[in-house]
């Protein structure tokens, strides 16, 4: 149970930090600044996590990286089931907290919708997206499995790698789909957003958890197959 709880908390407060930001600061292609804002937003959120929360859950935070990890073999189907039920918990409160304090205190959502994913940067083309989706979770999850790979020898600055990581495909991806690469943190805001009445269509949510599982599967797969003897 201590490992569910830790995995609703670290996704909250990845939520609560990367959403918040992005509401903030907004995400204006013509300036950029919001981009880089928001993707340290995530990075510094997930690096936080990473070593408050890691040992006790490994600070998945993410269904995309526990299917990758169910994959490989270093979870069960239980705690897999936990973790998701906890990462998807954790971001819907993540997202209703901030509802609270942009909405208690008047401060506008520069997002438009409590920093929710969608389409527009690919022209709502939702395959299009679906692949960008697939590619940057891809390489999210394989830096995982490459630094916490017991080959790897990179235990101490195992966070700080996968931090960057999460940095990076958000630089690209934010412009296009916000940068999912996360089910529960696109499926927390999604739903606040909608029942604020603010988000984008929710048609358009099958695209952000069906992408990263898929590329999270992938990076899976692939990484077994190049560590394999």
């Amino acid at each position: 149970m201590k490992k569910y709880i830790a995995e609703f908390i670290g996704t909250m407060v990845l939520v609560l930090i990367g959403c918040g930001t992005a509401m903030a600061v907004g995400c204006d292609a013509m300036l950029g600044g919001g981009y880089v804002l928001t993707a340290l937003a995530f990075g510094l959120g997930l690096l936080t996590m990473a070593y408050s929360i890691g040992n006790i859950s490994g600070c998945h935070i993410n269904p995309a990286v526990s299917l990758a990890m169910l994959i490989s073999k270093k979870m069960s189907g239980k705690d897999f089931c936990g973790y998701v039920v906890s990462q998807v918990l954790g971001a819907f409160v993540g997202a209703g907290v901030l509802a609270l304090i942009f909405n208690g205190a008047g401060i506008v959502d520069m997002t438009g919708g409590f920093g929710a994913n969608g389409l527009a940067g690919v022209n709502d083309n939702a395959w299009v997206g679906l692949l960008v989706e697939v590619l940057l979770t891809f390489v999210f999850v394989i830096s995982i499995l490459g630094v916490t790979s017991e080959k790897a020898k990179h235990g101490h600055v195992a966070g700080l790698v996968i931090a960057l990581s999460l940095i990076a495909v958000h630089i690209l991806g934010i412009g296009l789909t916000g940068t999912s690469v996360n089910p529960a943190r696109s499926v927390g805001p999604a739903i606040v957003a909608a029942f604020s009445g603010n988000g984008a269509p929710m048609g358009a949510l099958w695209v952000f958890i069906a992408g990263p599982l898929v590329g999270g599967l992938l990076a899976a797969y692939t990484y077994k197959a190049l560590e394999s003897k």
